[in-house]
């Protein structure tokens, strides 16, 4: 939220005197390596936030198969019990 406000203060006139900064201290062979090394490291962390996002979704603990089956907690016997009554 606070980086969402700090750029809504810098205005086109800043971004030209940071880039014409940045293209004096570097040079134009050098600025768009270093422009493109640093789109490839956004775009490894992109991924890496989603895959850890992934993989919590995905730890739900799971219910081992066979147990429980009669368990009144988990509605099979009351399905049983409607299915009788049914009939």
């Amino acid at each position: 939220m606070v980086l969402n406000t700090i750029t809504l203060f810098i205005g086109t006139t800043e971004l030209l005197l940071m880039g014409g900064i940045a293209l004096l201290l570097f040079g134009g062979k050098k600025l768009p390596e270093m422009m493109r090394g640093l789109g490839q490291g956004v775009k490894e962390f992109k991924q890496g936030m989603n895959d850890i996002k992934g993989e919590g979704e995905n730890n739900e603990p799971e219910r081992p198969t066979g147990e429980g089956e009669n368990d009144p907690s988990n509605g099979s016997e009351e399905t049983l019990e409607k299915k009788d009554g049914d009939q």
